[in-house]
């Protein structure tokens, strides 16, 4: 490999500080295997294109061996007991909108930190609920939170490369789990939470807060009402610049999503562009994503900043970024469809999530919000996006016109609709198949950019069951 390689890491740094073995071995898993190859020929190349060279065939999709979780309602209960993993900035900031609600109980706390853990213990305690069992012997601890009989649900908000194992410890301990991006960090771990999901018949799901924006719910719902025409071509991002906060010494807890930096160079954080987009395009739904092929640019900026704001004696000096500042990459679906994703969080740039969405009857972009429609609109002038809020906004937003807590309230209303589906025995608005392809642009852009952007193959972690339509975030209001 010709990025930096960390050396093997002890388990404290594995939760603490992200120089796991996963992040060190995540381009040989990802680009050395033939299951995120293209076999030749599969992705055909554009006219008068050189050809890529021929990587080994793709791994065949292994067989299932339990029933499609697709589809499959969660078990009804009058009381939703909930296990946390993680009390850093995200997990701190989520406890909130778990205990809003009179049939959610925050049964069990953990973190390594322990003053984090009774933090998060003395807010249940202030919203009148019994006080939890706290598990702050070690990074392993979650193990014992996840084997406790009296827990429905475990959400995970650890670093990155603690993801895997948390939900995996979960559902093989019989609950069902929700992780925050990314789900895993290779393709053969996304292939093992999608077994593990359907033999233990427990959901794991991508807590993917940006597929209940309104304007994203708001798109989703014109989008299926055929207001754009049949759709051709969509795109997501996230343009956020971090290089202060991935470089202060008190934000997160150690310097681990700096370091993943120097570890890859494809894109880090998909999820947020990618998901409301697959939604829009019905993915997984009726159509699938097939082949990602990913471009970077040279990882210049990081260094830079640390040379204007950083003292020479930090520990960031030793780190050398090999990670694009910016990746773009395309994805293309079984229905010949095109998804943009990009990624940016190193350079100067106002917050972004591009955002748009285009078909045969017209065009949506966002920041700021614009829309175009025929027979709507003319002149090649842009429409108000709001002029549609009325007839379309998703019955959460209409319910909850003023949701509490930061990002704008999607927050809030993905716990309220998960604990909702929790509670009356739902389907889920999406499952592990979807977690598993919003993810798997990770891996895969790295690889890809390795191979000169050649296409990588997004597996079809449903086996077939994308050719079914059924219902997801754009869901029915429950009686």
């Amino acid at each position: 490999m010709d990025e930096q390689t960390p050396h093997s890491p002890s388990r404290r740094q594995v939760l603490r500080t992200g120089a796991g073995a996963a992040g060190a071995g995540l381009g040989l898993t990802a680009a050395g295997t033939g299951a995120v190859h293209a076999a030749p020929g599969t992705v055909p190349s554009a006219p008068g294109s050189v050809p890529a060279a021929a990587g080994p065939a793709p791994a065949a999709t292994p067989a299932r061996r339990g029933a499609t979780m697709a589809g499959v309602p969660f078990d009804a209960r009058s009381t939703v007991r909930v296990g946390i993993v993680g009390f850093g900035n995200r997990g701190a900031a989520m406890i909130g909108h778990f205990l809003a609600h009179s049939w959610v109980r925050v049964v069990a706390v953990c973190d390594p930190v322990r003053a984090k853990a009774e933090r998060a213990a003395a807010q249940v305690v202030a919203a009148g609920r019994p006080a939890p069992a706290l598990y702050v012997n070690g990074e392993e601890d979650y193990a014992n939170l996840c084997a406790r009989a009296d827990l429905d649900f475990v959400y995970v908000a650890t670093p990155w490369e603690s993801h895997f194992a948390i939900a995996r410890s979960a559902m093989l301990n019989g609950k069902h789990v929700g992780v925050e991006c990314p789900a895993a960090l290779t393709i053969d771990e996304l292939w093992e939470l999608v077994d593990l999901s359907e033999r233990t018949r427990r959901h794991c799901m991508q807590l993917e807060n940006c597929c209940y924006g309104r304007n994203e719910m708001r798109v989703l719902r014109m989008a299926h009402a055929g207001k754009f025409g049949e759709l051709l071509h969509g795109a997501g991002a996230y343009h956020h610049d971090l290089r202060a906060l991935m470089f202060s010494p008190t934000y997160y807890e150690g310097p681990w999503r700096r370091l993943w930096h120097t570890r890859l160079r494809g894109d880090l954080y998909p999820n947020h562009g990618f998901g409301p987009v697959a939604n829009y395009m019905d993915v997984n739904r009726g159509d699938r994503a097939v082949s990602i092929s990913s471009l970077g640019t040279p990882a210049l900026a990081l260094a830079e900043y640390r040379k204007e704001h950083v003292p020479s004696g930090d520990p960031s000096w030793k780190e050398t970024y090999v990670g694009s500042d910016r990746t773009v990459s395309l994805v293309r679906t079984a229905k010949g469809r095109v998804i943009r994703l990009e990624h940016d969080v190193s350079t100067p740039h106002p917050y972004s999530r591009v955002n748009s969405l285009g078909g045969t009857r017209g065009v949506f972009e966002d920041y700021p919000p614009r829309i175009y429609l025929e027979p709507d609109h003319r002149d090649d002038r842009w429409g108000d996006f709001s002029a549609y809020a009325a007839a379309f906004d998703h019955w959460l937003w209409k319910e909850h016109a003023n949701p509490p807590g930061a990002h704008g309230g999607m927050d809030y209303l993905m716990v309220y609709r998960l604990v909702q589906c929790l509670q009356k025995g739902l389907v889920p608005d999406f499952d592990v198949y979807d977690a598993a392809v919003w993810t798997a642009p990770l891996p895969l852009s790295h690889a890809s950019i390795r191979a000169g952007g050649a296409p990588q193959e997004i597996p079809d972690f449903t086996r077939g069951e994308w050719q079914r339509a059924r219902s997801g975030v754009d869901s029915v209001k429950p009686v």
